[in-house]
């Protein structure tokens, strides 16, 4: 078992990868350095490994399944995820490790919202989807998280090994996220700098594709998460659409004494009937919910114990 690892997922990253590999070997000398290529079409993992990186090969496309690979066959106390494009200073690792090893932190998130973020970054749709999945998440979630979507982060042995990446692509910091709030996990806010890719280094996310992603994992774990109040805001939904349409054929009733539009009349009763039906669905999950709340906790103290077998050994 490593006591540091820092996982670099990279795809076509030339220019950058050696100067992320020499930064990361200066601030935390005592780690080991993994590059995971994921079917890089140039020297990405050629110049990975003559700078002294454990290099591997993911072959299934998207960041999602890279962590997924990384978190499966790595072993540490702590893990330091950092993109490979040059866009975190790594100076700020030590103080997440710190976190980590010596306060119980099971996520550390590099915060580069609270810094340089706004300023560095010159796509402005980039800025406006980090600020509308920050406040979505923390207004769903009712947490204080400073930055969702940031690819520089620590972790805990417990949070890699109990957290199930479910996403193929860059959505994956969305699900980290709701997962640790979830799960009422520590998660800590260290603010770092953010800078902008060098010239000719170019992003691999999509604005509008990659953004709608994120929203649909954001939408898909609150029903997941949180069942009875995504249910019940349906619920809210069905009943007041029935409502709102059962009024005209009531007025008209009291009016006449007749029931002119059975159509609408039955259509409503439907709808309510699904309204009652998804409130009810709501109460169910939400006793599952809590079920897989138990059982999780339950992993994850048996992952804790593995852990401390493992250091055992090591040391």
């Amino acid at each position: 078992m490593d006591k540091i690892a820092v996982l670099i997922p990279c795809y076509n990253e030339e220019k950058t990868i050696a100067k992320v590999i020499r930064d990361s070997r200066q601030a935390l000398p005592e780690a080991v350095i993994y590059v995971y290529d994921n079917n890089s079409t140039d020297k990405t993992g050629e110049i990975a490994r003559e700078e002294g990186a454990v290099v591997r090969k993911e072959y299934m496309q998207g960041k999602g399944n890279v962590i997924r690979r990384m978190f499966r066959e790595i072993d540490a106390q702590c893990y330091i995820m950092v993109d490979g494009d040059d866009t975190y200073p790594m100076e700020f690792a030590p103080a997440m490790v710190d976190k980590v090893l010596h306060h119980n932190a099971d996520m550390v998130v590099g915060d580069r919202l609270s810094s340089t973020y706004f300023e560095e970054n010159k796509r402005p749709f980039h800025n406006m989807g980090n600020s509308l999945v920050r406040a979505s998440i923390n207004r769903l979630f009712g947490c204080e998280i400073k930055d969702i979507m940031t690819g520089f982060r620590a972790f805990s042995y417990g949070f890699v090994k109990t957290f199930p990446v479910l996403s193929k692509g860059f959505e994956i910091e969305t699900e980290m996220t709701i997962h640790g709030v979830y799960n009422h996990m520590q998660i800590e806010n260290v603010v770092v700098e953010y800078r902008d890719r060098p010239e000719g280094s170019e992003s691999k996310l999509n604005t509008y594709s990659d953004g709608f992603k994120v929203l649909g994992m954001i939408f898909r774990l609150y029903r997941d998460y949180k069942p009875f109040g995504f249910f019940s805001i349906l619920a809210l939904v069905l009943a007041a659409a029935a409502v709102l349409f059962f009024i005209p054929v009531l007025l008209e009733y009291f009016a006449t004494g007749l029931v002119l539009k059975f159509p609408t009349l039955i259509v409503c009763g439907f709808v309510m009937m699904a309204a009652i039906q998804s409130f009810f669905a709501g109460l169910i999950l939400s006793n599952m919910a809590l079920k897989n709340r138990r059982d999780f906790e339950y992993r994850l103290t048996l992952v804790c114990e593995k852990e401390e077998r493992k250091r055992g050994q090591y040391n």
